[in-house]
């Protein structure tokens, strides 16, 4: 049973957000539940949504990989449920490295990707009326643009640092060289 925990405020945007939602439909109804709340969340922040499908969920990270630059984030959604071989290892750990990899590059992305033991588990998880990890992703990709967009000039499209003059150690009111 999961547990009880705090969400963030999802954020609401008035400038201009695309995200693409990219989703495999390896099982169908899990699918059909992920991006209904992905969507929902998506369009109750005032941001715009593309979908597009991959076979499975090894294809997500690469799909996202092809359009970046072209959406403010990412959405990624599919459940890998557990089988009697280890490929569910391989598949739950290269696509979630994958991911993690291009958000270390600066791309916003909302991981949904359910791994779990067994259908019953992807159902709850997937559920709008229950869980809604796609809305869940989706509202994690849209704080990560936020956070992008805060941190981010944009008129040079560069992350700046908390203030323009970087003090690396020492008292700022003595001349340097002297403690």
């Amino acid at each position: 049973m999961a547990q009880e925990h705090d969400t963030l405020t999802p954020p609401v945007f008035e400038t201009l957000t695309r995200l693409l939602i990219v989703v495999s439909p390896y099982y169908g109804a899990i699918a059909d539940q992920l991006l209904a709340g992905a969507k929902a969340a998506i369009r109750q922040a005032g941001a715009a949504v593309e979908v597009a499908q991959v076979p499975g969920a090894l294809e997500i990270p690469t799909a996202i990989r092809l359009a970046q630059g072209r959406f403010d984030g990412y959405v990624a959604l599919g459940c890998v449920i557990r089988g009697e071989t280890t490929h569910y290892d391989t598949v739950c750990n290269d696509s979630s490295r994958g991911l993690t990899l291009l958000g270390l590059e600066g791309m916003c992305i909302g991981n949904g990707i359910l791994t779990v033991e067994n259908r019953a588990q992807a159902e709850v998880r997937a559920a709008v009326d229950g869980q809604n990890k796609g809305g869940g992703a989706a509202e994690a990709a849209m704080h990560l643009i936020a956070l992008k967009r805060r941190f981010t000039k944009a008129e040079s499209g560069r992350i700046a640092p908390a203030s323009e003059h970087i003090l690396m150690a020492g008292d700022p009111s003595k001349p340097q060289g002297k403690a």
